[in-house]
């Protein structure tokens, strides 16, 4: 009984790991575009947001972020950020996404578990 209680605590700890890790991400992507939503000239700062990103979450190791900046129409359709809408309201939205390996106890090989956890927030700019 006790390898099988083990096996099953194992899985747990796994579970709790993956779980730990998957919030970090995606709190990391949210700090990122909130710094990004913050103004225009922050929506601009691709540095700032992935670096707010990153310091979001401080314990978990070789988490990567990537930011980038988008305009649309108030209609949805995509518009460059210096070009104009027939409306001439252009909205600025910014992304961040994040991405960790999950690194767990035991090898998912057969279930294709890489342990790679991505996270996105997007968010518009103020």
């Amino acid at each position: 009984m006790a390898p099988l209680l083990m096996l099953l605590l194992a899985g747990v700890l796994d579970f709790g790991l993956l779980l730990r890790t998957s919030t970090c991400a995606a709190v990391a992507a949210h700090a990122g575009s909130a710094y990004g939503s913050r103004s225009p000239a922050a929506a601009m700062d691709v540095a700032g947001m992935q670096a707010a990103a990153l310091n979001a979450a401080p314990g978990v190791a070789g988490m990567t972020a990537t930011a980038t900046r988008s305009c649309k129409c108030t209609d949805g359709s995509s518009v460059v950020c210096s070009g104009s809408c027939a409306n001439g309201k252009i909205l600025v939205y910014v992304e961040v996404t994040t991405q960790v390996v999950a690194h767990t106890i035991f090898s998912y090989a057969p279930l294709n578990f890489s342990g790679q956890v991505t996270s996105q927030a997007s968010m518009r700019a103020q």
